[in-house]
């Protein structure tokens, strides 16, 4: 999710004071919690899964009629829940994300009086065939505890299958809800089972609409059913659809999933006239997907659809389809389906330069800055510049957090700084001018303030302005520095071995950290350290320039605790320029100063500090001018 928070008016303080020298090298502060997983051996400090990792998982059949007119969500799902820990389950805890809209549930945000109702009705839950008294199960907002009949051991399987209802909420759009009147984005809308992992067990958290999720990787068949006209898009392949499409609209489908140009698959004059799907009074979209962590649909009667296709896997000629879904009223998305393919393709190629994983992508007009896997809830934007950053950004999320099961309720930064540094480099290869600076100018303001605690800090502990920043801006700075420290095949390597090793789990931090070091042959602790758990703030000042034979050598000063990077625009009195660049490691000593030589023997008329991705708290001392 792309947060809107902007930073605008926070103040700066004064000078922070000095940092102390660190070791090269030093240990990660691990709390005693995590620190069990390698006590318990189901994670190691290498970066490696331990001998005893495990994680469960589940199968999901999905059946479920949505009303557009009433807003009515009713269904079922048969859920076969595999318990591969250890631990024998007396119970199981289940989420019901829709209950964020119940009457007295505990929400972040304030929701419009019409949205708030009763929430989920659990009309009838079975455990293995056998039904459970509605008097032995508990709700509690979001939560939902399931006592079993008979305790589900070690390696054994369960059974539930539960009938439910709500109504989707209309006026305020949290991540899913109505868009206008024939066209709905419909998230989180079944009951399903949380996750239980090595590190809490259960994961109890309440969804309040500020953190987002944690879900297991499972498979899903899902039956979706909705009136005549009505469109469906959704995670997975849709599988039976030249039952629900008509002829010209499934050969044109079939034509986009194959070649590399635009197709219109339903265009702005045959949205208004319908008569795209087949004519009977209600249709039944059939989706699977295998190896997901959620699944979403979304659904309207007078949306154009783009599509195009491209190869994602070189070596096995695997193709992704892109889709573009949306009002044609809104003309920034009319080149959303070529921002998406562009997207796709750098992630693919050139960063993190990983085949996409997914067979299609669609991007949704919606009302939210969403990602689902292989769907996007994009609002409309402004300008062209927003359209393509928010683009890039959402479809990113494909590989973190769903290729790699992160934990966003806990661990924001773990989803959202990729996406963000993501964002930052393939905008520039959609649009080779476009300068993202996205969240720098806010974490600038409020670095070393009251409300900038550490990044490794827990999502479910901050809010505001602490939430942004170290969802957004501070974690995406610190992987981009990493990057260029390390060099981009070095840093590709790296993260290779992370994505290889940890994909279709559940890494914590720590995973992520021993990974990398373990794929660079290298002990970035250091960094690690001081950009993500110690306070500080980012200040570099240029000290002196002084001509030094061929050349001059400019004195830079580290002020603030913060490794940043070094970057120098030296302005000659002829109107020429020369740029220089040194990456973090020049910090890595603990160094207070850094000489940077600059050769050249023309008189220098200015010497700049600073570029658009380094934040810099307090910049008055960024510009030297000669005399």
């Amino acid at each position: 999710m792309k947060s809107l928070l902007l930073a605008a008016s926070l103040l700066a303080l004064g000078p922070f004071a000095a940092f102390a020298q660190q070791a090269a090298a030093p240990n990660l502060p691990v709390p005693r919690n995590l620190q069990a997983t390698y006590t318990k051996g189901t994670r190691s400090p290498d970066g490696q899964p331990g001998p005893n990792y495990w994680q469960n998982t589940a199968d999901y059949a999905i059946k479920v009629n949505f009303d557009p007119a009433t807003r009515r969500v009713q269904g079922t799902v048969d859920i076969k829940y595999q318990n591969n820990s250890p631990d024998e389950l007396p119970r199981l805890l289940l989420k019901l994300y829709p209950n964020l809209y119940q009457q007295g549930a505990p929400r972040a945000s304030r929701m419009e009086p019409e949205d708030i109702g009763e929430g989920v009705k659990i009309e009838a839950l079975a455990v293995n065939g056998q039904a459970v008294d509605a008097a032995k199960w508990r709700v509690q907002a979001t939560n939902m505890l399931v006592p079993l009949p008979q305790a589900l051991g070690s390696m054994q399987s369960t059974q539930l299958t539960i009938a439910y209802s709500y109504t989707l909420n209309k006026s305020s759009h949290m991540r899913t809800g109505e868009i206008e009147p024939g066209a709905d984005f419909v998230a989180y809308f079944f009951p399903r089972v949380a996750v239980y992992d090595d590190i809490d067990g259960w994961n109890e958290f309440a969804y309040n609409g500020q953190q987002e999720f944690y879900n297991d990787f499972c498979n899903f068949t899902a039956d979706i059913t909705v009136p005549r006209d009505f469109l469906v898009w959704a995670t997975g392949d849709l599988t039976n659809a030249e039952q629900v499409l008509g002829k010209a609209y499934l050969k044109r489908l079939r034509e986009a999933e194959k070649k590399d140009g635009y197709t219109t698959i339903v265009s702005r004059q045959e949205a208004e006239r319908r008569g795209i799907t087949a004519p009977n009074a209600q249709n039944t979209w059939h989706f699977e997907a295998r190896d997901v962590t959620d699944f979403a649909f979304a659904t309207a009667d007078h949306y154009v659809w783009q599509a195009t296709s491209l190869v994602v896997d070189p070596k096995t000629k695997r193709r992704t389809r892109v889709d573009a879904v949306y009002n044609p009223k809104h003309q920034d998305y009319e080149e959303v389906v070529q921002f998406g393919r562009k997207t796709v393709e750098a992630m693919s190629y050139t960063f993190p330069k990983w085949p996409f994983p997914y067979p299609h992508i669609t991007v949704f007009d919606g009302l939210d800055q969403m990602e689902y896997p292989m769907m996007v809830n994009d609002n409309p934007v402004e300008t062209r510049a927003d359209a393509i950053t928010l683009t890039d950004h959402e479809i990113f999320h494909t590989m973190f957090p769903f290729y790699m099961g992160t934990n966003e309720t806990k661990y924001g930064w773990m989803d959202e700084g990729w996406a963000t540094i993501g964002e930052w480099l393939i905008s520039s290869i959609i649009a080779p001018k476009l300068d993202d600076d996205y969240g720098i100018a806010p974490y600038a303001g409020a670095a070393a303030t009251e409300v900038d605690v550490p990044i490794a800090t827990l999502s479910t502990q901050q809010t505001g302005t602490a939430f942004f920043l170290n969802s957004y801006p501070k974690p995406g700075l610190g992987y981009l520095y990493v990057k260029d420290m390390l060099g981009d095949e070095l840093f590709t390597k790296a993260l290779h071995h992370y994505i290889e090793t940890w994909h279709g789990k559940h890494p914590m931090p720590y995973d992520f950290f021993n990974a990398m070091n373990a794929g660079a042959s290298r002990n970035l602790n250091w960094f690690w350290q001081r950009w993500f758990f110690d306070a500080g703030y980012p200040d570099l000042a240029i000290q002196s320039v002084t001509k030094q034979g061929a050349g001059y050598d400019v004195l830079v000063a580290a002020k603030g605790s913060k490794p940043v990077p070094i970057d120098l625009t030296i302005t000659y009195t002829d109107g020429t320029t020369q740029q220089a660049h040194r990456s973090v490691a020049v910090w890595e000593t603990g160094a207070r100063t850094v000489t940077v030589n600059v050769p050249g023997d023309k008189a220098v008329k200015q010497v700049k500090l600073g570029s658009t991705l380094v934040p810099d708290s307090y910049p008055q001392d960024n510009v030297w001018t000669g005399r």
